[in-house]
């Protein structure tokens, strides 16, 4: 007798819903929550809420529209690596050749290693 197995496709793929794309899920919600606890704190405050919705409706629909096109435009990782690019050098500068001299594993010692020539 053979057992069956059910086989899960997509294991690796990002989360996707209504066309967000992983961490812009949580920038979302993140974002909603935010304008749920000014909507409460300008309404404690007194303000009338025909002028609070229009501000909250605004705000909400800036919201939208920013994660979206940041979903659109960068992707899965791009954001973070749109962020992560800012910290990387332009050019790299040795004053002492003690770093590569150094070293204990070069390509070189690979290859006779493995009995390549």
């Amino acid at each position: 007798m053979s057992a069956i197995y059910q086989v899960n496709k997509g294991v690796s793929r990002p989360i996707v819903f209504k066309g967000l794309i992983a961490q812009y899920i949580a920038y979302l919600a993140i974002g909603l929550v935010a304008m749920l606890l000014l909507f409460v704190v300008l309404y404690v405050a007194g303000l009338p809420i025909i002028v609070l919705l229009p501000i909250i409706l605004v705000l909400g629909l800036i919201l939208f529209i920013a994660v979206y096109r940041l979903s659109a435009t960068f992707g899965e990782h791009g954001l973070m690596k749109f962020f992560a690019s800012a910290n990387v050098p332009a050019c790299l500068v040795f004053r002492s050749r003690r770093l590569f001299t150094g070293m204990k594993f070069t390509m070189e010692s690979k290859f006779l290693r493995e009995g390549r020539s």
